[in-house]
């Protein structure tokens, strides 16, 4: 999600309080938002469900925004936290149901391999959200929010070996996490 400099300028202004600048802002970037949110699930529904709650938080937590790293860097923060909030709480909601339902798996021919996929890595990345979240932190700005090593390491503000271990032991949990199946 690179966006241009009156982008981040509209950020810094809606940061200081003028709303002007946030609704400006929020009408920006709202086309990017939907589409990092569908790369992250599987369906488009829950990406835009995943878009609007980004929005919202923008909209709540831009007074947070500080200014010291970029505003995509922040935003791609907000985004990626907020897709996995929607599909945990999409998984919750299954799983409820599911107690008053018969089970059913899902017909193989009928879910496509990209959206099995995604499902089973966003698995993956809650079990190790859950077991090693300064891991899980590393991984999400680095693959999903394709930061660069030294913006991961400043962001996180650790040292840039510290970075890449991290994102290391991650990679091999979620590997681990997903199986033969991926490898």
């Amino acid at each position: 999600m690179a966006l241009d400099e009156t982008t981040e300028n509209l950020a810094r202004s809606a940061a200081q309080g003028d709303h002007r600048a946030l609704g400006e802002l929020l009408r920006r970037i709202e086309p990017d938002v939907l589409r990092h949110c569908e790369r992250l699930l599987p369906y488009r529904q829950d990406a835009e469900e995943a878009a609007q709650d980004t929005l919202l938080a923008v909209a709540r937590n831009i007074g947070r925004f500080e200014g010291r790293a970029k505003f995509s860097t922040w935003l791609h923060i907000v985004t990626a936290n907020c897709a996995r909030t929607t599909y945990r709480s999409l998984k919750r909601r299954s799983s409820e149901q599911a107690e008053e339902l018969p089970e059913q798996r899902p017909d193989p021919r009928r879910v496509s391999v990209i959206a099995g996929s995604r499902l089973d890595l966003l698995d993956a990345m809650e079990a190790l959200e859950a077991e090693k979240p300064d891991l899980a932190q590393a991984l999400v700005l680095r693959d999903i929010c394709q930061l660069d090593y030294a913006e991961v390491a400043e962001q996180l503000r650790i040292p840039l070996g510290t970075a890449k271990s991290r994102i290391h032991q991650a990679r091999k949990y979620v590997q681990t996490a997903l199986g033969e199946a991926y490898g």
